[in-house]
């Protein structure tokens, strides 16, 4: 008995039969919906024979459009599990007043919160944001691919890796109730012996690593790939948020992945970096992990911003209002976002001068902030305003972010944060910029880009559904939350003493189930329009009349991009090209290298995967098979020099051809 209990734990690690929750039925639930979904899924694959063509065309590609594209659908998966995790604590405040108990314990509400955070910033805000930016810097810049093609490919599949990893825990083990931050001394291995932080290390160490890589390649790409003529005042505003987005991730990604090794060593090692035995200090881990969290909140908000600028403009007629100084804008936040962080605790005493000087920098950060909402507005004045689904959530994003910005200001006194940084009232805010911005921004982008990803517009009438509804419910879901906040109402609460209090959680659920109909509605929207994608297809070239260099390609692009790389004249790049009457040439094409297809990103993101699981539950002849099994494939891939194919010269000229009689049908 004793040598097979041994055995038993060398093979199996912390993982017994208990590490299944079983006795949850919320849990069993969901594991149903999710295998009948997930059986779904492969048997339409199967029945309709395209995992050839999964593996070969799209999961294996370094085709930077593809990639993009694979990232926003990763980020929408995973915004449903985000979602449902927010409905359920919604009900279960709502619900529990007057003695009632809800129908969630404490130990699952706490792993719900936690999830909640960790899910819509990692692994829906990043990625989408990433997919956005990889699709369409390259066409933006005039480059036919990212930097490093390969590397592109490898940080989806470890962004991946990061998100499969987090939905284990909801059916293996447990996840961290830590709230999404994990501060010790709670995520200590003293007071979370489980593996709920050791999923969340994790899931974020193997995330980081993809998030980092592409932050490098992305840089390379902007400052290298540029086409001729392209100086840096002259690149579109979305690339100028990109390069100052990806200069922060850069600079801020190896923090947390810091952070996190220390916090593994107390765990795994028995240091004491952030206990208060042996000289550490968890007020030292808040320090960083902040130092890592405030830059990323300007990650997420940057791309946000430059899909703004280039709605605003197209929708508007006109050029972009004061495009120096939103470049400048862009440049000082970016600076700026990095020494305010010391706001997220003005309540740890660090003093006076300390609390006065990250005031001061907090408030200062509105005034560029503010100027590019003046130069939206401006660039609005007096021009054809088309008010399209994208123009839509940018004046819904200009009407909602200020209010979030104006509380942000006010959460930067010290005195009012002292009083208000434990309330709903901070959570209120904190939800006002990142779904008033990033949010919404991502849907104007989804939206503007569509046509350009695919050759046919989005539908307008389940679009403007979901519009509504989302916006509305907003304003329901989040303003009671204000209320409540300036009332005194702690957040991360489960239970509620008070009954007067009960009907503004229920309006505030009334909000999210509003937003859950605008989700229900965008779904359809995609639906019903790759359905109808023949009769939404625009035959002028030119969906949006855009006025930046990726819409001088067609809709959806080539694998190549440009045949021929653009010369640029003017910052304006597209109306330029049309105002000197440009056409596609059809000749004197030579063959193009373009990089092939790699399984090596899939195949060490799962080796990843299996790296994690070994760590997670002690199975520690899993992570040293796996940790070398990383190591030989990343060695082997370096000795791959087959890596690129011709794109023939006829395939090049008789598609020009085609996409030039299109271009002349516009005159």
């Amino acid at each position: 008995m004793s040598d097979s209990y041994t055995l038993a734990k060398i093979i199996f690690g912390r993982l017994t039969w208990e590490s299944f929750p079983i006795h949850e039925p919320i849990l069993i639930g969901t594991f149903i919906m999710v295998l009948i979904g997930g059986i779904g899924v492969v048997g339409a694959i199967t029945k309709y024979r395209l995992w050839g063509y999964l593996w070969t065309e799209w999961f294996t590609t370094v085709d930077h459009k593809r990639i993009g594209i694979m990232y926003m659908i990763l980020g929408l998966i995973m915004f449903l599990r985000g979602f449902a995790d927010a409905i359920m604590m919604r009900l279960q405040q709502a619900m529990a007043f007057n003695g009632s108990e809800g129908y969630l314990n404490a130990h699952h509400y706490d792993q719900i919160f936690t999830a909640h955070g960790v899910i819509m910033i990692f692994f829906v805000a990043m990625p989408m944001v990433t997919g956005l930016m990889n699709y369409i810097v390259p066409l933006q810049i005039g480059a036919r691919d990212v930097s490093f093609p390969f590397l592109n490919n490898f940080s989806f599949w470890m962004t991946t890796a990061g998100a499969v990893t987090v939905m284990m825990s909801l059916f293996v083990g447990e996840f961290a109730r830590t709230g999404w931050l994990a501060y010790p001394p709670l995520s200590g291995i003293a007071y979370s012996p489980d593996v709920g932080v050791d999923y969340y290390i994790w899931a974020l160490q193997i995330a980081g690593v993809g998030t980092l890589l592409s932050g490098v390649n992305l840089i390379a790409t902007i400052v290298k790939m540029r086409a001729p003529g392209m100086s840096m005042m002259k690149m579109p505003i979305f690339t100028w948020t990109s390069l100052c987005t990806n200069v922060l991730i850069v600079a801020a990604f190896p923090v947390l992945t810091a952070v996190l090794a220390l916090l593994s060593l107390d765990r795994y090692a028995g240091t004491a970096f952030f206990t208060n035995d042996f000289g550490g200090n968890a007020m030292m881990y808040v320090n960083l992990i902040w130092i890592w969290g405030h830059p990323e909140v300007y990650i997420l908000i940057l791309p946000a911003f430059g899909i703004f600028s280039e709605v605003t403009s197209t929708f508007s007629g006109k050029r972009l209002f004061g495009y120096t100084s939103m470049v400048y804008a862009t440049v000082v936040i970016t600076i700026l976002s990095y020494i305010v962080w010391l706001h997220h605790f003005f309540t740890m005493g660090s003093g006076a001068s300390v609390n006065s000087f990250f005031g001061i920098t907090t408030m200062v950060i509105s005034i560029p902030t503010g100027a590019k909402i003046f130069n939206w507005l401006f660039t609005m004045y007096r021009g054809r305003i088309r008010f399209e689904l994208p123009m839509m959530w940018t004046v819904a994003f200009m009407l909602t972010f200020v209010v979030g910005g104006m509380t942000g200001v006010l959460l930067a006194v010290p005195p009012a944060d002292f009083v208000l940084h434990n309330s709903l009232f901070l959570i209120a805010h904190f939800h006002n910029v990142i779904i008033g911005g990033v949010l919404f921004g991502l849907f104007a982008g989804i939206n503007y880009w569509w046509p350009k990803a695919f050759g046919f517009k989005l539908d307008t009438v389940w679009g403007k559904r979901s519009f509504w509804l989302w916006v509305v419910g907003f304003w329901f879901a989040f303003m009671p939350l204000y209320i409540l906040g300036l009332m005194g109402v702690t957040r991360r609460m489960r239970v509620f003493d008070d009954p007067s209090l009960q009907i503004w959680f229920m309006i505030a659920a009334f909000g999210a189930f509003m937003i859950a109909a605008g989700i229900a509605c965008m779904l359809m929207q995609f639906y019903v329009s790759i359905r109808d994608r023949e009769k939404l297809r625009d035959t002028t070239g030119d969906p949006w009349d855009g006025r930046t260099l990726e819409w001088a390609t067609s809709s959806p692009p080539p694998d190549y991009n440009f045949a021929f790389t653009p010369v640029i004249h003017d910052g304006d790049a597209w109306a330029d090209m049309k105002k000197r009457g440009y056409q596609r040439p059809v000749e004197g094409f030579r063959p193009i290298h373009m990089p092939s297809n790699t399984g090596t990103g899939i195949i060490l993101a799962g080796l990843s995967v299996a790296f994690s699981v070994g760590m997670i539950w002690y199975m520690w002849w899993l992570a040293a098979i796996s940790f070398v099994g990383i190591l030989a494939v990343a060695i082997g891939h370096t000795f791959n020099y087959k890596r690129d194919f011709h794109i023939p010269v006829e395939d090049v000229v008789r598609t020009e051809g085609e996409r030039t009689k299109l271009l002349a049908t516009q005159g």
